[in-house]
């Protein structure tokens, strides 16, 4: 709602709808005593979001005030469920005392939480990350920025390809991404929230950048020259800021990526490998699922990075290799995993620290955890692997910070800070000398109750106390004629009278103040506390990195002798050769034992023609070939008896069909702008998945564009290429292209009772297939038995070269036309000159005629 004349509305209402008018398209909490409300729009949208009871607050500028509202201890489960669909919220808090200024207390907004910048654990997936990326687009350059707020990562890329920006988009998944509001490139399908364009500038960037990090420029992070991502970083960075209303001191430097580093995978192929998501929607059925076994959130994390971006560079790839080979020969990874089984999140910790959210049972829990490190370091010293020595250095020395904060920290702390009780008996004098105070009121109430009996000689007298009224004595109606003289009434009830006397008062004035002043001095501490912490953030930023990468290469070690993984070897020859490959998540998903296959490519095996049935493993084989691949780069055992892996650029995969109907776009149309997408960037180091390219349309149609795909990868991009398909005709490729091979997956008939049985072998055979197996691939799906005669029939008669005979009746020379060509999709207009000539007849034309004819032809254009 707006108004047009704000002083109609009351001066409550005038407060909210001020705060409102900053922040249009958020959702805002405003605090109210023990709940926080939302008001008109706001209320009516959150009341259906969150089905919540959506009321009436009388009246203001004359219309009804919808309202809905939500405990303020229940606050973040009520925010964590926004954050999920996508909203934003800005929390108004109370910042002014009561009675201190005229009209309604004052109120700000003290922070605003959306979906890329939430921190706490309510609103978080613990194993996943939570990103706000921004993106940018100058000088022929796309760059891009992203951030984990709740772990202080902060980085950087720019490419001159708009193909391998919207590569690098979907594979970040960011949960909010910033774009400037006059961005006209296409984001892949992805939507962004529009930010004024000047929150990009390059120059504004690097100011706001380098106070952020304390620094002169931004050499030092190899970022200096990279314009469009800086701007990108800038967007990202002032937004961070405008929603936390505090300081980010966990953000303190950039780390810059490049597209060379890492294996490219584009957003079909992410889609179709199921790396973490997958295409059915089942969680466990991933490759995150199956190897995820951390035994930490941090390493949770730190695992989907590595599988998402793996790594081309050999050194890095090789050395977790050894570092999981020899935790492996060591026996080092059990005790390992034990041991970082006490660590708490450390990374989220800090965050929330940095950012003054942090809650006495984070400290608790980073004071268990640097205390647990000398033993985490411990379990590996003996394994001699230069990465795990690294890695041990970068763990670090905390035991001063965690003997603090055991020392300060009960044992069993509070949820909240200002409830009290966060620290020990001992910690603090004045803190003790309070508490002592506030401890000893049941024995005074109890002596001072005893001696006020005996004084009055009413053995039914009490002495009490609640938040309302404070410290009383009570005396019954009955007895009110005893009551000593020097007694203050305070209080009228229905059967009692309570009152007070100069001591009590005396006692109640010198109780409340210390429960004050001991609450007041909690804060102090706290405080203090927090700063303590914050002066190490970035050492123990820093052990928190070692942890979970620590975590993670123990858990390659568990996965791969759990799941008799080996080895892989990336040589610089090229080619693949995988021996005994199997697919990491059908194995685990499969009753029955998996069918291993090996995969050879090199010079004069470059393009696999694969033929078979379906259902018999063709795209299974493919898939397991590429996450062979992805494995071994991500620094991981493989599902293989041997795994010999050349260098690879990229990824490629084709397969499945769907429509993308949201942008237009048919299952063919999304077919060949997959096709086309291989084919421009496919280069000679790229591993190609292709699965039945050119079923979406005609058969004429699919098969010329299926053997010119398969001819350009196999004599331009010569790229590393398994091309799955029904079309036989393509099997005729081996005997004219040096490098295209042909081989198979088989199946075998036999008949038993039931009828013709088809039973799927899931072995590579070399050579092609014989036979396609369709009909009995459609009656194991339950087609009926009277379609699949029919449909029998009709292939009788197509393999014959006879045309389709129809249910019904047709006369004998239907069957016996020729398949006529497909027609285009455009037919082409009728040429004038054509029309003229076809009412021509030479034989009869006089010379006369005919050269008017002609004349009559030059004017046609």
């Amino acid at each position: 709602m707006t108004a047009n004349k704000t002083g109609e509305h009351t001066p409550m209402m005038q407060q909210y709808l001020a705060i409102k008018s900053q922040y249009p398209d958020t959702l805002v909490l405003y605090r109210m005593g023990d709940f926080y409300e939302l008001f008109f729009e706001d209320a009516r949208k959150a009341s259906k979001l969150l089905n919540i009871t959506l009321t009436k607050r009388g009246e203001s500028n004359g219309a009804p005030i919808a309202m809905a509202g939500v405990p303020y201890h229940q606050l973040e489960n009520y925010l964590g469920r926004l954050i999920r669909q996508g909203e934003s919220a800005a929390i108004v808090e109370q910042v002014g005392e009561v009675g201190a200024e005229k009209g309604p207390v004052r109120r700000e907004v003290v922070r605003v939480v959306t979906p890329g910048t939430a921190t706490d654990d309510s609103l978080l997936d613990s194993r996943a990350q939570t990103l706000l990326a921004a993106a940018c687009v100058g000088g022929g350059k796309f760059g891009l920025a992203w951030l984990e707020l709740s772990s202080g990562r902060f980085s950087v890329l720019e490419t001159g390809s708009a193909g391998d920006w919207r590569a690098e988009l979907h594979r970040l998944r960011a949960s909010e991404l910033l774009v400037p509001e006059d961005s006209a490139y296409e984001l892949g399908g992805l939507s962004g929230r529009a930010r004024p364009v000047w929150h990009f500038d390059t120059s504004s960037a690097r100011r706001l950048l380098t106070e952020q990090f304390g620094t002169r420029d931004l050499r030092g992070f190899g970022a200096d020259e990279l314009s469009a991502a800086l701007g990108a970083a800038g967007a990202l960075l002032q937004y961070v800021q405008e929603t936390q209303k505090a300081k980010v001191a966990h953000l303190s430097g950039l780390r810059v990526e490049t597209i060379d580093e890492a294996l490219i995978l584009d957003p079909a192929t992410r889609r179709n490998l199921e790396i973490e998501h997958s295409l059915s929607g089942s969680a466990p059925h991933t490759l995150v699922a199956v190897l995820d076994s951390c035994v930490t959130a941090m390493g949770s994390r730190q695992l989907r990075r590595w599988l998402s971006r793996p790594l081309r560079d050999r050194e890095t790839v090789g050395a977790r290799h050894d570092a999981v080979a020899l935790l492996i020969d060591g026996l080092a990874y059990p005790a390992l995993r034990d041991a970082l089984k006490p660590i708490a999140d450390i990374e989220r910790i800090l965050a929330r620290v940095a950012l003054r959210s942090a809650r006495p049972r984070d400290l608790a829990g980073l004071g268990a955890s640097l205390s647990a490190l000398p033993e985490v370091a411990k379990t590996f010293a003996t394994v001699d692997a230069p990465m795990l020595a690294t890695l041990a250095a970068r763990l670090g020395d905390h035991a001063v910070l965690a003997a603090e904060l055991a020392r300060a920290i009960t044992d069993e702390p509070p949820l909240l800070a200002r409830d009290g009780g966060v620290f020990r008996s001992g910690f603090d004098p004045m803190l003790d000398e309070l508490r002592a105070l506030s401890s000893n009121a049941d024995g005074f109430l109890l002596d001072m109750e005893t001696r006020e009996r005996a004084r009055s000689g009413i053995e039914s007298l009490k002495v009490g106390y609640n938040r309302i009224q404070g410290y009383f004595i009570e005396v019954t109606k009955q007895h009110s004629a005893r009551v000593p003289a020097d007694y203050i009434r305070r209080q009228t009830l229905t059967n009692a009278e309570r009152y007070i006397t100069e001591e009590l008062k005396r006692y109640e004035d010198q109780v409340l103040g210390a429960r004050d002043k001991s609450l007041a001095r909690e804060k102090q501490l706290y405080e203090a506390l927090l700063d303590r912490v914050a002066a190490d953030l970035v050492p123990l930023q820093a052990t928190a990195a070692a942890i979970a990468e620590l975590d993670v290469l123990g858990t390659f070690a568990d996965r791969a002798e759990s799941l008799r993984w080996t080895r892989p070897a990336l040589v610089t020859a090229p080619g693949i050769r995988i021996d005994g490959g199997r697919h990491p998540v059908v194995e685990t998903t499969l009753d029955a034992p998996f069918v291993p296959n090996d995969t050879q490519l090199d010079d004069s095996r470059r393009l696999l023609v694969i033929t078979g049935p379906n259902m018999g493993g063709k795209s299974t084989y493919m898939r397991q070939t590429a996450l062979i691949v992805l494995l071994a780069h991500a620094g991981s055992f493989v599902p293989a008896e041997a795994a010999v892996i050349g260098p690879v650029d990229r990824i490629f995969t084709r397969i499945g069909a769907a429509d993308d109907l949201a942008r237009a776009q048919s299952t063919f149309m999304v077919e060949m702008s997959e096709t086309a997408n291989i084919l421009h960037n496919a280069t000679a180091q790229s591993l190609v998945l292709m699965d039945e390219v050119g079923r979406g349309t005609s058969t004429y149609d699919g098969l010329a564009l299926a053997r010119a795909s398969a001819e350009h990868l196999a004599t331009t991009s010569k790229a590393w290429t398994l091309f799955a398909t029904h079309y036989f005709e393509l099997t005729e490729l081996a005997n004219e292209l040096p490098g295209v091979v042909n081989v198979h997956l088989d199946a075998a008939e036999y008949s038993s009772a039931a009828g013709e049985q088809l039973v799927f072998l899931h072995k590579v055979q070399p050579g092609p297939a014989n036979r396609s197996y369709g009909l009995q691939v459609a009656a194991l799906a339950g087609v009926p038995t009277a379609v699949i005669a029919r449909a029998r029939t009709v292939l009788n008669a197509l393999e014959a070269g006879a045309a389709t005979q129809p249910a019904t009746k047709a006369p004998p020379s239907a069957t016996k036309k020729a398949l006529a060509p497909q027609l285009a999709l455009f037919a082409a207009p009728e040429s004038p000159a054509m029309a003229l000539l076809d009412g021509i007849d030479p034989d009869v034309l006089s010379p006369r005629e005919a050269l008017d004819a002609l004349y009559r032809l030059k004017k046609i254009r």
